[in-house]
């Protein structure tokens, strides 16, 4: 089983999101058995919170079933247990590096599509089309695996 992981800054807008439709996703696909997946926050800034508000509406606007999410950082173990963790832009990366170091391991959501980094919503308040991004890489991403 492959243990994929989703990160950003706070993990309260983005990285829950990817977290959301990948696990919609494979559940699609009757890969469940396949795949482990969660979200994560390089920081600690946000740690217990929820999903903030807006998101939330994005994710209800189109549909989505999601529960309480507990904002968490990445632990060292699950960095070690992961196969893959998927960063939304370069700041995620690089305190990936500082806090775990250097590792094949992170890739770029983006990687399958175009490579640009997906902004925080949070500073942009484009909670939708920040949505839309996720979902295409989402996609990408399962395609990739499984094509």
């Amino acid at each position: 089983m492959k243990t994929v992981i989703f990160v950003c800054h706070g993990n309260i807008c983005r990285s829950p999101v990817g977290e959301i439709l990948f696990n919609e996703e494979i559940k699609k696909r009757d890969l469940t058995d396949k795949y482990n997946c969660f979200s994560r926050a390089t920081s600690r800034e946000e740690i217990g919170n929820d999903i903030y508000p807006p998101m939330k509406s994005v994710l209800r606007e189109y549909d989505i079933h999601f529960s309480r999410h507990y904002a968490t950082q990445i632990t060292r173990q699950e960095f070690e247990d992961a196969s893959y963790i998927f960063y939304m832009d370069k700041n995620n990366l690089y305190y990936l590096e500082r806090m775990l170091g250097s590792s094949d391991k992170y890739v770029p959501i983006t990687k399958y599509l175009d490579g640009l980094d997906i902004e925080d919503p949070w500073y942009t308040d484009r909670f939708e089309y920040v949505f839309n991004r996720i979902k295409e890489s989402v996609e990408s991403i399962v395609e990739h695996f499984e094509g």
